[in-house]
C-alpha cells in the first residue's frame, strides 16, 4: 500500500466530509461501508477500491483528482445546484440523517408505529 497516497486521500476525504457537515457514519452508510472501515480510510490506514473511491467522490461531491492529490488542471465543472439555487437542503441536518438511519433499521410494523407517534406529536402541537 502507498502510505503517502492513503494519508493524502484520507485527509482530503475528511476535509470534504467536515465541509459538508457529515459524520463518518453518514459517509460510510452512503457508500456502503462499515463506519470502522471508513474511519481507517480517513486515518490513511487503507486505500479504497475503485468502486468505493467512485462512491466516495459522489457522496462527498469531490472530483477524484482532488482526493488523489492531482493538479487542478483536471478539475470537473462545479456541481449543479438544486431548484432553490442552494446546494444544501433544509432536511439534510445531522439530526435528520441520524433519524433516517435509525428508521431504516425498523421493521414495517415498527415504522408504522413511529409514523403514528409522529402524527400524534404534530396534532398535539396544533
Amino acid at each position: 500500500m502507498d502510505t503517502e497516497l492513503a494519508s493524502m486521500l484520507g485527509a482530503a476525504a475528511r476535509a470534504a466530509r467536515v465541509r459538508m457537515g457529515l459524520t463518518q457514519a453518514d459517509v460510510a452508510e452512503r457508500i456502503g461501508m462499515a463506519s470502522e472501515v471508513y474511519g481507517r480510510l480517513e486515518r490513511g490506514h487503507m486505500l479504497p477500491s475503485v468502486q468505493n473511491l467512485r462512491r466516495l467522490c459522489v457522496v462527498l461531491n469531490v472530483p477524484p483528482h482532488q482526493l488523489l492529490g492531482l493538479g487542478d488542471d483536471l478539475a470537473a465543472p462545479p456541481p449543479a445546484k438544486d431548484k432553490a439555487g442552494s446546494k444544501s437542503r433544509e432536511d439534510d441536518t445531522p439530526e435528520m440523517r441520524r433519524l433516517m438511519r435509525n428508521l431504516r433499521k425498523l421493521s414495517p410494523v415498527q415504522l408504522k408505529l413511529m409514523n403514528l407517534v409522529a402524527s400524534a406529536m404534530q396534532q398535539k402541537k396544533k
